[in-house]
């Protein structure tokens, strides 16, 4: 079987590389790209692929833009790091993607369905269109204001001002880019699912962090990161080893 990865980062499209012959000798990665432009470039002329891994966030733009250009008549598993919005409606569609890090198992059950469905074309227009407008549906609904207590009063905080959330002894925890600090009555989790995923990341169990908030990243012991902030946080933020890859690609994109 011969397949295409479309890939911006070098490590990740590697892995991928690694895993398909691990699960399939008979598997022959024939082509990796890296941006919107390469894929077009080369989807424009015939070739010999009968599957895409294709990365939803490459170095110069969204793959979406791809489907714009040129006609992909094979069919695509979507890889992604961050986009659960996108992968909600990914579901909606039944189209298939992966999420990174991409685990073996879940590479294999993917193969395993594209094998069993003998798959021959790529998304249609009525597909992508769709779940363009589902993605696009869910952008306009995350939270803008969290309603929190102070004292005797409600006190609207806007979400553009905050600088990260976590968790201290218990309790949830907002703090703005103005140094405020605010209690509020919700899970961590919950917060996570209401947060824009390209502006907000989830740097652990304890603490989800801003993009404009990050100040320096530090390489740390066993491939974790250290992540500093502003306004500084007297806790450390590290990212594990195993969302180190798509922190970095959450910050490079």
């Amino acid at each position: 079987m011969k397949v295409i990865i479309v890939e911006d980062e070098l490590a990740a499209s590697d892995n991928l590389s690694y895993l398909l012959t691990r699960i399939n000798a008979d598997i022959e990665v024939i082509q990796v790209l890296d941006t919107v432009k390469a894929t077009v470039d080369y989807f424009t002329n015939p070739h010999e692929g009968v599957l895409v891994f294709m990365d939803i966030h490459l170095a110069d733009g969204i793959s979406f833009e791809i489907f714009e250009q040129v006609e992909i008549n094979i069919p695509i598993i979507f890889t992604t790091a961050y986009d659960q919005y996108a992968l909600k409606a990914f579901k909606v569609n039944s189209i298939d993607y992966l999420l990174k890090p991409i685990d073996k198992e879940e590479l294999s059950d993917a193969l395993n369905r594209f094998n069993a469905l003998n798959l021959k074309k790529g998304i249609d227009e009525v597909q992508m269109n769709s779940l363009l407008q589902l993605i696009q549906s869910k952008a306009e609904n995350f939270k803008k204001t969290f309603l929190v207590s102070v004292g005797d009063q409600l006190v609207p905080v806007k979400t553009a001002d905050i600088a990260y959330f976590f968790i201290d002894t218990g309790v949830v925890k907002a703090v703005t880019v103005q140094e405020r600090s605010f209690v509020l009555d919700v899970k961590l989790e919950d917060i996570e699912e209401a947060l824009d995923p390209s502006v907000f990341f989830r740097a652990n169990r304890q603490f989800i962090v801003r993009r404009e908030a990050i100040v320096t990243i530090k390489l740390h012991f066993n491939s974790k990161l250290l992540v500093d902030v502003h306004p500084v946080c007297s806790e450390r933020i590290v990212v594990s080893k195993a969302k180190a890859t798509e922190f970095k690609s959450w910050m490079n994109s």
